[in-house]
């Protein structure tokens, strides 16, 4: 892949934070600074869908969307490419009734929109990994499990939305079963653990628009100008 098609920075070169000081990145951002989950989801969403569009210009995708946060930025990607033309169908981890609030209302404008939610994945020229986030602790299982070995099985490329699933964000550590990525977008900062983790693949990194003084509280010099060129980076 041309290295042109987004701006570049050397990974060591951005500070890398650990899952519970993420977790604190956005409880900050919800609670301090009354960003709202959906504004970041959001975010994330657009970046996701415009990444996999520009890098691997798919003609179809399946989005595999988990129950959390993580679930939700998948259906805004899903969104986002079904309205620049490409065909895509959506594969949930868990029941419809069980998704969180904010991720339930994407999923919500999904079915009026009129993308379809399978009930098994099919094939396609992408596969968005929307299953888990950062906060993973021990192996997936049940139906969550059975898509990251479906997704093992198929010769299309993943994209990973944060981490691959699976994937110990802070010690690189793969959990059985975790998805091997062929690209992976972590959001507003690289997480510990994706900088040398082999699944990771190409390591992207996208803006949900947290400001750089929230990692002061963590004595992290997070550059202001980071996505100054673009809210994707490519992390080399």
């Amino acid at each position: 892949m041309p290295d042109s098609l987004f701006p570049a920075s050397d990974r060591t070169s951005v500070p890398a934070v650990t899952m519970d000081q993420m977790r604190e990145v956005d409880r900050i951002m919800i609670e301090d600074l009354h960003i709202e989950l959906k504004q970041m989801m959001e975010n994330a969403g657009r970046n996701l869908g415009r990444l996999g569009f520009v890098r691997f210009r798919p003609s179809r995708v399946l989005v595999l969307a988990g129950p959390g946060g993580n679930g939700g930025g998948g259906l805004v990607a899903a969104r986002h490419l079904a309205n620049w033309g490409v065909e895509v169908s959506v594969v949930l981890g868990t029941d419809p009734v069980r998704l969180g609030p904010v991720p339930g209302h994407q999923l919500d404008v999904l079915n009026r929109m009129g993308v379809p939610t399978a009930a098994e994945p099919g094939d396609a020229d992408l596969v968005i990994d929307a299953l888990l986030g950062y906060s993973l602790r021990g192996n997936p299982r049940g139906r969550v499990a059975e898509l990251i070995e479906w997704a093992g099985t198929k010769a299309a490329p993943v994209l990973s939305l944060d981490t691959p699933s699976g994937l110990d964000v802070t010690t690189g550590e793969p959990a059985a079963p975790c998805v091997t990525a062929t690209a992976t977008l972590t959001l507003a900062a690289p997480k510990t653990g994706l900088l040398e983790a082999p699944t990771v693949g190409e390591l992207y990194l996208a803006d949900i628009s947290v400001p750089p003084g929230v990692y002061d509280a963590f004595g992290l010099d997070m550059p202001v100008d980071l996505f100054g060129q673009d809210t994707v980076i490519r992390l080399g």
